[in-house]
């Protein structure tokens, strides 16, 4: 069963993968199965510092991603997205994107309809 929740993410550790080959990208879980009363819905706030990295990867659901702070490039099967405050960019399932490297700090909301973080399954160039 699932109930309302409340997260603020000032209350959150930066995570980034154990595998510095996929990137440096910082993210903050807001919404996950498996660390809040919640279903059907993952999102949180991705975070890059100038010259950090997110590997081109890929994965069977697809993802939301909104510009909170800064720009960037995204790219989503080989053609370069500005992201910045304001604007949402929808990235298809299977499609291969990533950020090849943060101009300045950055920040974005992402979003994916799964149960839980941990359901995506990525799968990195």
């Amino acid at each position: 069963m699932t109930h309302p929740v409340r997260i603020d993410q000032a209350n959150l550790p930066d995570v980034t993968w154990d595998d510095p080959a996929r990137g440096s990208v910082r993210w903050k879980t807001l919404i996950s199965g498996d660390v809040t009363a919640t279903d059907t819905l993952v999102c949180g706030i991705a975070l890059m510092d100038k010259g950090e990295t997110f590997a081109l990867h890929s994965h069977p659901q697809p993802e939301l991603y909104f510009g909170l702070e800064g720009e960037v490039d995204v790219q989503i099967n080989g053609v370069a997205h500005r992201l910045k405050p304001g604007v949402a960019l929808f990235i298809p399932g299977d499609a291969v994107h990533g950020v090849l490297a943060a101009d300045e700090p950055v920040r974005w909301f992402y979003t994916f309809a799964a149960d839980a973080f941990a359901d995506i399954a990525y799968s990195f160039a």
